[in-house]
């Protein structure tokens, strides 16, 4: 067995990168990210926004079904440089995947988006509030 010299403060954290690495592999060899995202609203609509720089929208897909928001995509790595080469290399290639619920009823197949400057924003108009109907009890007198 060969002795291994331990050097704690060459790369603090090498291996917790190695540990979640290896977490991912086993979770099915999923390598990506996941977008952040910002949840606003107006009057009418709900509104998302979320920075995909270097991604062709063309291959977003965006989806809404019971007021739940997925939007899933890929970002491809277009690179001449090996990865050997590299002395850090912290942006993130790959797949992603993000969901998110909202907090009022929308209408799905209204909603629109946009891709503006590595910026995608989505606007979902809003549910109409349904109003709650009230029945009046009649009563009958004997």
């Amino acid at each position: 067995m060969a002795i291994i010299k331990w050097t704690p403060f060459l790369e603090p954290f090498g291996d917790m990168d190695k540990m979640l690495s290896d977490w991912s592999a086993l979770r099915g060899g999923q390598s990506g990210f996941t977008p952040a995202i910002d949840v606003y609203e107006d009057k009418n609509n709900v509104i998302v926004e979320t920075q995909l720089a270097g991604i062709d929208p063309e291959k977003v897909n965006i989806s809404i079904e019971n007021d739940v928001l997925s939007i899933k995509g890929e970002s491809e790595k277009k690179s001449e440089v090996e990865d050997k080469n590299y002395y850090r290399k912290e942006i993130r290639r790959g797949s992603f995947y993000r969901s998110v619920a909202f907090p009022t009823h929308v209408l799905g197949d209204e909603a629109s988006a946009d891709a503006i400057d590595g910026v995608l924003k989505i606007t979902i108009p809003k549910a109409t509030e349904v109003k709650p109907k009230m029945i009046k009890i009649k009563t009958a007198k004997k």
